[in-house]
């Protein structure tokens, strides 16, 4: 019998919905559970629970990882009309990831995992691009509203002193319409700018922004202020001692500019932007399923999580007894995230050195040719298709030997 490696701070664990919550459960059980003497702080965000709780349960989850610096996060369901019916909820509730987002006032990056039989459907991306997305803000906290023939919309700024500021977005005199607001605060793209440049430290990695302030002269422009600001204050001298630059470009540039490019950056987007971007990228390197993401606070919190949903298919054939032959690796990769930077924080190189090795069992299971159906429609060499159980065990027996 081995000796586990030990834990000194629990992780805050969030469990989640459908399949990836079956497989949740196989990863602890055949490639945790054996080697590590695991501590969490254990969190349940299964769509049941979050609707008993009145979703208090993902605000003590997002506050336990303020406490204890390190959480991994299980794929959830953000439930629409059709998921209140089938769950009997008792509304609509918010999705748990923009609330943790919004509490710990994260940014989150997400990197393609690649592997050697699996090419990028763009040739020349020969590394990885991370994106890291400004998770606060923008459309995602917006109002909205229609408009009818004959209304006119303002933007109305209210001072504290009670005057007001007003300017006309449209008068609809021609016809109905639709109108949004939506805002950004200087702490929080300030939050945003500093998170980027140190993580692009960390990877010694040029960072990119882009923005369209040519068009957008006050709310777009804002970020390119603080971000240029900031750089020059703070961190020009830090890049040039680490060999990497920062760069700014207008979004439709940095697109060009990244399509042409062979990898091997952090492209910093605003929410909306990387939200999109992360999908595109996430596409051209193989799928979501072969991605990590993280969320990481300007206080340096961490929260790892699948970068894909729930899976809900896959999940409806399990209920009938169908095998399935779902990708575990994104889910796989949200553990050692967590697992590496909590042996990191706290000291514990053997910690950190096994989650290495269980992605790497992971990579080379899936280059020896042993892969799950996404993956093999998507592969040049193939040997074995496997269901997402003989995946996790083809890991297992590799992680052992």
């Amino acid at each position: 019998m081995r000796d586990l490696i030990p834990m000194k701070t629990p992780l805050v664990e969030m469990d989640g919905d459908e399949m990836t919550r079956i497989m949740w459960g196989m990863l602890k059980e055949r490639l945790l559970l054996p080697y590590i003497d695991l501590k969490t702080e254990y969190y349940d965000l299964g769509l049941r629970n979050r609707d008993e709780t009145d979703d208090q349960v993902t605000v003590d989850a997002a506050m336990a990882i303020r406490r204890y610096g390190v959480g991994v996060k299980c794929a959830t369901i953000t439930p629409n009309a059709q998921r209140v019916e089938e769950y009997g909820l008792k509304k609509m509730w918010k999705s748990p990831n923009a609330t943790i987002r919004a509490i710990l006032d994260g940014t989150v990056f997400r990197a393609p995992i690649m592997v050697s039989n699996i090419r990028p459907l763009i040739e020349r991306w020969s590394r990885p691009i991370t994106i890291a997305r400004h998770a606060y803000g923008d459309i995602y906290a917006n109002t909205e509203t229609r408009a009818a023939k004959g209304d006119r919309a303002e933007l109305v700024i209210t001072h504290a002193d009670g005057t007001q500021t007003r300017r006309e977005i449209m008068d609809f005199s021609a016809g109905d319409g639709i109108v949004m607001g939506m805002h950004n605060t200087d702490a929080s793209i300030t939050s945003f700018a500093h998170t980027c440049f140190r993580y692009a430290l960390e990877a010694r990695q040029d960072l990119w922004f882009g923005a369209k302030d040519t068009i957008s002269k006050v709310y777009d422009h804002r970020f390119k202020d603080v971000f240029g600001d900031i750089y020059e204050a703070e961190y020009r001298d830090r890049f040039s001692q680490a060999g990497i630059n920062y760069y700014y470009m207008l979004i439709d540039d940095a697109v060009a500019r990244v399509m042409r490019s062979d990898g091997g950056f952090v492209w910093a987007c605003r929410n909306y932007d990387g939200d999109v971007m992360s999908d595109m990228l996430a596409t051209v390197y193989g799928s979501l399923a072969m991605m990590t993401s993280v969320l990481v606070s300007p206080d340096g919190c961490y929260e790892y999580e699948a970068s894909h949903g729930t899976v809900t298919r896959h999940y409806y054939r399990h209920l009938k007894g169908e095998q399935t032959s779902t990708n575990a690796v994104a889910t796989l990769f949200a553990w050692t995230g967590a697992l590496g930077r909590r042996g990191q924080i706290d000291g514990i190189p053997a910690l950190s050195q096994f989650a290495a090795r269980l992605e790497r069992a992971a990579l080379d299971t899936i280059e020896d040719g042993v892969m799950t159906g996404d993956l093999a429609r998507l592969s040049a060499m193939t040997t074995r298709i496997v269901n997402t159980s003989e995946f996790i065990d083809a890991i297992a027996s590799r992680l052992q030997s």
